[in-house]
């Protein structure tokens, strides 16, 4: 496993994420924690496969890694290593910080002793989340240092050098990527990785019971810190000036620096670009001087104007006549992720440049849309076909973040409102109170063990009149397959105990709970029948392994793959399996035919209890 068995002095080729853990390996961690969410994912990923890889090469694996119940949870484990001394770090895509949020302020007035990362992992363009927030305003809000890597290569240094900044301010640091950062593959020098301490010792201290006479005590220390932390960011050779001559100053952050050296370059012109690295706190004499310099600004960050808004704050007050432009002055948006285009086109704008790129980087050419779809043999679609046969037409239904949140797409349309991880259940609550409609609402078996639990609870408590359904596919499946507590398996590949869905359930409260098999569509319809019957919350587990899963593990066993295929004598061009069960391998062909495509084909057969006319049928197997 090239990422641990490479040579110091060696370089090879990483994603962003792949290098942060080799940072972090590099830096002696010790403790690893996350919730898995994309575009962080690759983060603890790779943590898990290294730890495999070693205990089946007979090593010692040098830290501990898992897979948190939910990014709160990850950093109150994370932290209370770093509190006994052991350097630490968490990781999560950008919205796992809102739910990390209140350890996360309140860790800030603890400090920490052995350095300690929160990796944030933000998402401009929402690829793949449900906003697009700056997580630049947490550090912000919450005192923290805060690096932010422009490439692979900057992602593995800061990583390392921010255990030592934390460890020499006795503060949290935030490390904040981007999905470009993260998933960008880039050279990365490797160097030698330290010996991690493994156990710790936790000392006793009253200022880490946060009272309120502790908090108000422990306030001021850590404004204290932050001006340290001003110092150190001053010092930081992640913060520089690259030097082209001319009167314009270039300020760029995180992957803005690289689409600011290309455009440079094609622009031709000359432009000093002043490199922030270590943006919280700002190196505030460092951008004076640079203000200074320049005649004008060109502020190059995506999201918020926060570097903006910070550099015009100092040059108001220092006085300094300079003309800033960026996203106040129209030039850049406040929307989605940057691009070399949209670079070049605002720069040459800004200083009335011809714009060498064809049509101004614009192009009339439309590539098809491609929206992403469930997997052809995904038990999601089973549980979405049932309860829709069943319910009434008006049934509202609340879903969540996986896989299933697809099934908004036509012919489902299982999918009418989605807040955040758990929101599902929560709102069904709601729902049920404030209409008389019926509800019935999904979400899956990580996100129940994540944040489902709490609103379950409310239902029982408050007896709300609605359906709740589990989605078990039995993993985290969206994000890569991590595991979860309904697991077998732990990150680090130790056997673990596994909590039964139906028995937490009824823990909690839950007089009707149902768990069916998706393969059975009739068998399922009918427990969404009893569970819309049934006067109160009412829980239906929809239980079937991932489809991916399940035709890895066949091929591990060496089992053969169904192929199904159409009977044209019999199909009556109903088209229900197109028109109201959706599967991808199903197609029209040239004739207006029903066909199934066998090479998208998971041969999972459910489709053979949608069609009414048996017209789908089994004709071989395949490896």
């Amino acid at each position: 496993m090239e990422i641990v068995e490479a040579k110091p002095g060696e370089t090879i080729l990483l994603l962003g994420n792949e290098a942060i853990t080799r940072g972090a390996l590099e830096a002696g961690v010790d403790f690893a924690t996350t919730y898995p969410g994309t575009p962080s994912s690759e983060i603890a990923d790779t943590f898990s496969k290294i730890a495999r890889y070693l205990k089946k090469k007979g090593k010692d694996v040098p830290f501990y890694f898992e897979y948190s119940t939910n990014e709160k949870v990850a950093l109150e484990i994370s932290a209370s290593a770093s509190l006994s001394g052991l350097r630490s770090l968490t990781c999560m895509k950008h919205v796992g910080l809102n739910v990390a949020s209140d350890a996360f302020m309140t860790f800030m007035y603890v400090g920490c002793k052995g350095g300690n990362l929160i990796i944030t992992a933000d998402d401009p363009g929402c690829h793949s989340s449900q906003n697009e927030q700056d997580n630049r305003y947490y550090a912000l809000f919450g005192n923290a240092p805060m690096l932010e890597p422009s490439n692979p290569q900057e992602a593995k240094d800061m990583t390392k050098e921010g255990f030592e900044i934390s460890e020499k301010l006795g503060l949290p640091l935030i490390l904040r990527t981007t999905t470009r950062v993260s998933h960008t593959r880039g050279p990365v020098k490797i160097e030698e990785i330290k010996e991690s301490k493994k156990k710790g010792r936790f000392e006793k201290n009253p200022f880490m019971v946060t009272v309120p006479s502790v908090a108000r005590a422990r306030h001021p220390v850590l404004l204290e810190k932050m001006k340290e932390a001003e110092k150190l960011s001053e010092k930081s050779r992640f913060n520089r000036i690259i030097e082209n001559g001319g009167g314009v100053g270039i300020v760029a952050s995180g992957i803005s620096v690289g689409y600011a050296l290309d455009a440079v370059n094609i622009l031709d012109i000359d432009a000093d670009i002043l490199k922030l690295g270590f943006t919280n706190p700002l190196p505030r004499d460092l951008c004076r001087k640079f203000l200074e310099e320049h005649k004008k600004i060109i502020v190059l960050e995506e999201l918020e104007p926060i570097l903006e808004e910070k550099l015009k704050t100092i040059a108001f007050d220092s006085g300094i006549k300079v003309e800033i432009y960026g996203k106040g002055s129209g030039h850049f948006s406040r929307l989605y992720e940057y691009n070399l285009d949209i670079v070049v086109s605002g720069i040459s704008k800004i200083l009335g440049v011809k714009n060498p790129l064809p049509d101004g980087g614009k192009t009339d050419l439309k590539l098809p849309s491609r929206p992403p779809v469930m997997c052809p043999g995904c038990p999601h679609r089973a549980s979405y076909y049932s309860a829709k046969k069943v319910a009434p037409k008006d049934t509202i239904y609340p879903t969540d973040i996986g896989c299933y949140t697809l099934g908004r797409s036509p012919p489902l349309e299982m999918a009418d409102v989605l807040l955040c991880m758990g929101s599902n259940a929560g709102m069904a609550c709601g729902f049920a109170r404030a209409t008389d409609q019926k509800i019935i609402s999904f979400m899956g078996d990580s996100t129940f063990f994540h944040a489902g639990l709490p609103a379950i609870v409310d239902a029982v408590h408050h007896n709300h009149d609605c359906v709740i359904t589990i989605l078990d596919n039995r993993t985290t499946a969206m994000t890569g397959h991590q595991p979860h507590p309904g697991s077998e398996l732990t990150g680090m590949g130790e056997k673990a105990r596994a909590l039964d869905i139906e028995d937490v359930v009824g823990g909690l409260g839950i007089e009707h709970v149902e768990t069916v098999d998706l393969t059975n569509l009739k068998e399922t319809e009918e427990a969404f029948k009893r569970a819309l019957d049934f006067k109160g919350p009412a829980v239906v587990i929809c239980k079937h392994p991932c489809i991916l899963l399940e035709i890895r593990d066949k091929r591990k066993r060496g089992e053969k793959i169904p192929i199904y295929q159409v009977n044209l004598d019999k199909c009556r061009h109903c088209n229900i399996c197109i028109l109201k069960f959706g599967c991808p391998a199903f197609y029209f062909d040239k004739d207006k035919n029903v066909r199934i495509n066998e090479e998208l084909c998971n041969g999972c057969g459910v489709c053979t209890q949608v069609c009414p006319f048996n017209a789908i049928e089994k004709v071989g197997e395949k490896r």
